[in-house]
């Protein structure tokens, strides 16, 4: 029904759509950047084992090596409790926007817990971390007069989406360049409103921000400073509040934003700062007023989530164990490990078609699963696959996988290290 619609449109306008649409796609498969999404479904309870349906007649078992719910939370007994809990008090959805189906009290708690969790007045949950960011910078940079906002070149999409959106002159510094960013700092009036946009842990190289060095920076120079944490909250810390809490720094951020989807393994985004900064972003807008908000079922896994890691460490240190574990047997075995000093472990490939090929080979033949990273997630001629070991992957899961990598890069002829 679709393409006879398309056809007929067609012939009335002279505008062949389908043949638009369709080029479109062939030319992401001639790049060999054509996504694939794999048809799997995780065993509660087992993570990082699942079934894979791709391929094959029924389902098969997998090892999941790519998976954001880093610490396996959305398998954990206590989140899974609770939401069913909530499902049998609640029911399943919200009801409609805040406005009009009103607060639940999950939501209220979830944004007092996380507010506490970053030393913050208040906090205001979304439907996804994409969505926090992408209203919050819009939003903010609209009321500010006269804004600029500053970016890190690596920042987010969402990010990126969220500046492009304000309408606001941006000035992009490189990477965590701190000299750079105050060139372009100090070159604006004085008396200019300016927001500082970066990320704690880029999560396709697995480095860190300045955090400290910027915020010296936005003392300086009178501005604002916005720190995405999704690649960190539930992680580093004490008690889970990302980087900015690790190097004790989380009171000099002006904006943190996370998610919930994450380390903490449910859904949602949210930003915690002063209460008059969330209550502006809970005025002004269009992405949360207009937005159905998250189920209470959701809401109250990850209000679990976030209880249990502040008062449990052992999740984050196996899961930097067995980081370090496998960064160690990538590198003893030559394989092209790219440095990082997170929990991030990104393996260089440098060819699109090379690194889906090698990520087939790994799923059809081995049963471990691990996406390639491609054009625009990172820059062209630096695609990679990117492993994201967690607290429940054990030492003969990192052995296997290690074997099948260099039989894999030997059989393709890709180069060692010496």
């Amino acid at each position: 029904m679709a393409r006879t619609r398309l056809s007929s449109f067609r012939s009335g306008c002279g505008v062949d759509y389908n043949a638009i649409f369709e080029g479109a796609i062939e030319r992401l498969h001639a790049e060999g950047r054509y996504r694939v999404f794999v048809d799997i479904l995780r065993n509660k309870g087992s993570y990082p084992n699942a079934r894979c349906f791709a391929g094959h007649n029924g389902a098969r078992p997998i090892t999941v090596w790519c998976s954001n719910d880093y610490l396996g939370m959305g398998q954990h007994e206590t989140v899974i409790s609770a939401m069913e809990a909530a499902l049998h008090d609640v029911g399943a959805g919200s009801g409609g926007t805040r406005n009009i189906g009103g607060n639940t009290h999950y939501h209220l708690d979830l944004e007092a817990e996380l507010a506490e969790l970053h030393g913050k007045e208040a906090a205001l949950l979304f439907t996804s971390g994409y969505i926090s960011n992408e209203a919050s910078l819009a939003t903010l940079a609209k009321i500010l007069p006269g804004c600029v906002i500053f970016s890190d070149e690596l920042n987010h999409a969402s990010m990126i989406a969220g500046i492009q959106n304000s309408g606001a002159p941006k000035r992009i510094f490189r990477h965590n360049d701190v000299a750079h960013l105050e060139e372009l700092l100090a070159a604006e009036p004085a008396d200019v409103p300016k927001l500082i946009a970066f990320e704690s842990v880029y999560s396709m190289d697995g480095d860190v921000a300045p955090i400290a060095a910027f915020c010296d920076l936005a003392d300086k120079y009178g501005a604002l400073t916005y720190l995405d944490e999704v690649h960190a909250v539930g992680m580093y810390g004490k008690r889970g509040g990302g980087i900015s809490e690790r190097d004790g720094v989380a009171d000099r951020v002006t904006i943190i934003e996370g998610t919930l989807g994450k380390a903490f393994g449910v859904m949602g985004g949210y930003i915690s700062a002063s209460q008059t900064i969330v209550d502006v972003i809970r005025s002004y807008a269009p992405g949360f007023i207009f937005t159905t908000s998250l189920s209470p079922v959701l809401v109250a896994g990850a209000l679990a989530s976030v209880r249990h890691l502040k008062d449990n460490n052992a999740p984050r240190e196996a899961q930097q164990t067995n980081a370090a574990a496998l960064k160690a047997m990538f590198s003893d075995a030559g394989l092209p490990v790219m440095a990082s000093t997170t929990h991030i472990v990104p393996l260089m490939v440098g060819d699109p078609v090379k690194a889906k090929r090698i990520s087939d080979i790994l799923l059809i033949e081995y049963g471990i699963y691990v996406q390639p990273i491609n054009y625009p997630t990172v820059p062209r001629g630096t695609e990679r696959l990117r492993f994201t070991p967690g607290p429940f992957h054990d030492q003969g899961m990192m052995e296997a996988l290690t074997k099948a990598l260099v039989e894999i890069w030997d059989r393709m002829e890709l180069r060692l290290a010496a």
